[in-house]
């Protein structure tokens, strides 16, 4: 693994991270890709012999823009950043499960480990992607689950600068509590920076102890430019 991506994961404000993720389902971190670094997962974009699928949302009515699906060998980059962050959301990931007084086993502190489980599951391939916008692009409300086996946070990381490469384009968590209305926000990050959040549920406190909150995420429309991010999801899909 990369010494100097180790080295940035494993600096990071991971307390903070956690209470902020608990409190409100998602954290934004300090700048952990260089500029450098964000242009060349850009550059990668346009290797199709570095991706296994290319999705054009418009097709699927998924939104509009298109993303890949980095095929294996994950580039160094992209290996790297999953490898060092899982441990860190491990921790975050077991302590949610605890609350919802899920029976199964707790997530293993180690990431290739977790992706044994995937493959036996059948969840062999590799999810990590790059996701594309134009003037006029945006992302409807989703979650990114591809099979039994989901870890419960993802990231992704600004391949680029709001105001400079684009206008618009936020990214979105709406969130939904059981029996009353869908609350919204938008989650403000730089270049470099990731956003770290739920992928399917966060725990929340009520009388009876901890229940289920549900959140989806999706990206604004653009008004001006172009925007590239790299998510990472940390399971593998069927």
């Amino acid at each position: 693994m990369g010494s100097q991506t180790k080295k940035r994961i494993d600096t990071l404000d991971w307390n903070k991270a956690h209470e902020s993720l608990s409190a409100r389902g998602y954290a934004v971190t300090d700048p952990i890709l260089t500029p450098q670094e964000c242009a060349s997962v850009v550059a990668l974009y346009n290797d199709s012999t570095r991706f296994r699928s290319h999705i054009i949302m418009e097709r699927h009515r998924f939104g509009v823009g298109d993303y890949k699906y980095f095929a294996n060998p994950l580039p160094e980059l992209v290996s790297d950043l999953r490898t060092a962050a899982y441990p860190h959301l491990t921790r975050v990931a077991n302590e949610w499960a605890l609350a919802f007084g899920e029976k199964k086993p707790p997530f293993p502190l180690e990431h290739s480990t977790f992706l044994k489980i995937c493959h036996k599951a059948g969840q062999t391939r590799p999810t990590p992607l790059v996701l594309h916008y134009e003037a006029g692009g945006y992302n409807c409300l989703h979650q990114d689950l591809y099979g039994e086996i989901a870890f419960p946070l993802q990231m992704v990381f600004l391949l680029g600068q709001q105001g400079r490469d684009w206008d618009g384009g936020e990214f979105l968590l709406v969130e939904q509590q059981p029996r009353a209305q869908s609350k919204g926000e938008v989650v403000s990050a730089n270049e470099g920076q990731a956003i770290i959040f739920t992928t399917r549920y966060r725990p929340a406190k009520g009388s009876r102890g901890y229940y289920r909150v549900n959140l989806r995420h999706g990206v604004s429309r653009v008004h001006r430019g172009t925007r590239y991010t790299l998510g990472i999801i940390f399971h593998d899909a069927k």
